[in-house]
């Protein structure tokens, strides 16, 4: 299977986008992370890795869980895109493992496919440290949307 990284996986996400549809890929959430796509293994899976920056810190100086959920979310989300038509996330379940302390540098996402149906695409998720020790796994629902016949 074919294997993509860097920039040639947002322009894998731009070729898909039909004539007319104007969508902001990568989107600025993306943009706001500096999430930088890693490598996609066609069909199979997507890593993006994310900077650990002193303001997504919680109080304890750990990355807020929000941030690594945000960036988990800034995985799946290219990545349905770049297995299924467009789709919207339903649930995504998030269970954390162990901190990310302030002197890590980055994270790298990565997505998966679990399962599809007709309607609906079943997605795991992991975020690592550096060290390739998992800091959270989550797993995602993400309802297909109706395509419009011509």
């Amino acid at each position: 299977m074919p294997i993509l990284s860097g920039n040639a996986i947002n322009d894998r996400l731009q070729s898909l986008l039909p004539p007319g549809v104007e969508l902001q890929i990568p989107p600025s959430c993306m943009l706001d992370m500096h999430g930088e796509p890693m490598e996609y293994e066609e069909g199979v899976r997507l890593s993006v890795r994310f900077p650990v920056l002193p303001r997504y810190a919680n109080p304890m100086g750990h990355m807020q869980g929000g941030y690594i959920v945000a960036a988990l979310d800034n995985t799946l989300g290219p990545f349905s895109y770049l297995i299924a038509p467009p789709s919207v996330t339903g649930t995504l379940n998030t269970q954390y493992l162990r901190p990310v302390t302030a002197d890590t540098a980055f994270i790298v996402c990565t997505a998966r496919l679990l399962e599809r149906t007709r309607g609906t695409l079943y997605l795991l998720g992991e975020a690592c440290n550096p060290e390739g020790k998992i800091v959270a796994l989550c797993q995602a629902t993400c309802q297909i949307l109706a395509t419009k016949s011509p």
